[in-house]
């Protein structure tokens, strides 16, 4: 899949961070990168975009991270989560990975090489996912079709 063709979600309430964490992903990558600094705006946007990857950052005034990435996850639960979490909060960043299903949290203030592996490796996780159910959609293809053989090969002979 073409870096063009894969759009990141982003949500934070700092306008700063939406800027700074897209414009490096801008000069470093292809992706879209779609921004909010409302999570209730952002999932309400969710059913109309294809999202491939989401970042969210943990302390937000209308939702928190975790309950945003919840429900993310409720809806596009293959799509990798990324939580950016302030070092205080690290124990409620590691305690979301197993409610929510984070793929990985970040702290603030990130290293732009980690935040683009982690990007990087999410993706790829989203794209061997994909590549899977393509594979398991053929094999089931395949089978109806080995099925309908079967069938017309058992009229002719009965």
């Amino acid at each position: 899949m073409p870096e063009s063709d894969i759009t990141i979600l982003l949500v934070d309430d700092e306008e700063m961070v939406l800027t700074s964490i897209r414009s490096f992903l801008a000069i470093e990558t292809d992706y879209r990168v779609r921004t909010f600094t409302s999570p209730v705006k952002a999932l309400q946007e969710l059913d109309h975009l294809n999202i491939d990857l989401v970042i969210s950052d943990y302390l937000m005034p209308d939702m928190d991270g975790i309950t945003f990435l919840g429900k993310v996850k409720e809806k596009l639960p293959q799509v990798p989560r990324i939580l950016l979490t302030g070092y205080a909060d690290k124990e409620n960043a590691i305690k979301a990975i197993n409610d929510v299903g984070l793929y990985q949290y970040i702290e603030k203030p990130w290293n732009n090489d980690d935040l683009k592996l982690i990007i990087r490796n999410g993706l790829e996780k989203t794209i061997l996912l994909k590549r899977l159910e393509e594979k398991i959609r053929e094999v089931e293809r395949a089978q109806n079709e080995l099925t309908e053989v079967q069938k017309q090969i058992l009229r002719i002979f009965a």
